[in-house]
């Protein structure tokens, strides 16, 4: 018989990075609020969290972080203008961000790696499963990835983490996971990790991308772990001890995403995301996309 483990109710969004390969745009301003089209990334990443069920939002925020926490609250004086105005239409807009989901904020203080990040969350998620968004990485919602994610944990309990198949000399970019099939196309056994291993010492083309479903366990694991790669404490040295000794919180499955993914972390695939996703909105996008071919012919 199948086990039948929690409900997932509450997602993690660290958000404390300084966003240093967007300066001097970030200076001021959180690189979560770099719009893509017309909305902030960051809501990009709630929106998914709430579309997989999970209501219950903390965001582990930082110095110069306050437009996040701003963008998710109401504005009284914009609404009302806006209403004023007869505007129904971005009066919606405006709204949606305040009533997607309970919004909690924690501020991470000493920027010592996204394991320490997810440490902060300890408090507030408790002994509960819980799932980790990173906002560099939008997944497009038609093609789901933590609703799938949180189907495998509650039904095989333990950890459950991204993979995508990458070629092999861009494997050291990523955390690397070494994988043991299963009865599943798309979920795999995870073995082992290591974090931007060089390619010859990479166990497999298998890349962890930005979204993870961890059993509490994990807290305890990260107060030991010292600082590793780049002097900080890593998420990924942790899952490692939890895919080594599975007694210590159950399995880690890896669920393999073939899906639309954009990465905001990077200049060039953040300005190919607002292409893309400019070119598929039906207001945008006729117009758009004759204005795009007109300059390609151009310039080639």
């Amino acid at each position: 018989m199948t086990q039948s483990h929690p409900r997932i109710s509450k997602a993690v969004i660290p958000a404390a990075g300084l966003g240093t390969r967007f300066l001097p745009a970030t200076k001021a301003t959180p690189k979560e609020m770099l719009p893509v089209v017309d909305k902030p990334a960051i809501q990009y990443v709630v929106e998914e969290a709430v579309g997989a069920g999970l209501n219950d939002v903390l965001m582990i925020t930082g110095r110069n972080k306050r437009p996040l926490e701003d963008h998710f609250d109401r504005n009284h004086e914009l609404e009302e203008a806006l209403l004023k105005k007869g505007d129904k239409e971005r009066l919606a807009k405006v709204q949606q961000s305040s009533d997607l989901a309970t919004m909690h904020y924690v501020r991470q203080g000493d920027p010592r790696g996204l394991g320490h990040a997810v440490l902060c969350a300890a408090p507030h998620v408790g002994d509960q499963p819980f799932a980790v968004l990173l906002g560099d990485d939008l997944i497009d919602p038609r093609d789901p990835l933590l609703s799938r994610m949180v189907e495998v944990q509650e039904r095989e309990g333990g950890s459950v983490i991204a993979l995508m198949e990458v070629a092999p000399e861009q494997i050291h970019l990523y955390g690397c996971a070494a994988v043991e099939a299963t009865a599943e196309g798309d979920v795999v056994r995870v073995t082992d990790l290591i974090e931007k291993p060089d390619v010859h010492e990479a166990p497999s083309n298998y890349a962890v991308i930005g979204r993870y479903v961890l059993d509490p366990s994990v807290f305890d694991i990260l107060r030991r772990t010292e600082p590793g790669r780049g002097n900080e404490i890593q998420l990924t040295d942790a899952l490692q001890k939890l895919a080594a000794d599975e007694s210590i919180g159950g399995p880690v499955h890896g669920v393999v995403f073939k899906g639309r993914r954009y990465d905001t972390g990077d200049r060039g695939d953040y300005l190919r995301a607002i292409v893309r996703l400019a070119c598929e909105r039906e207001d945008l996008g006729p117009d758009f996309r004759s204005w795009l071919r007109s300059y390609v012919d151009e310039e080639m």
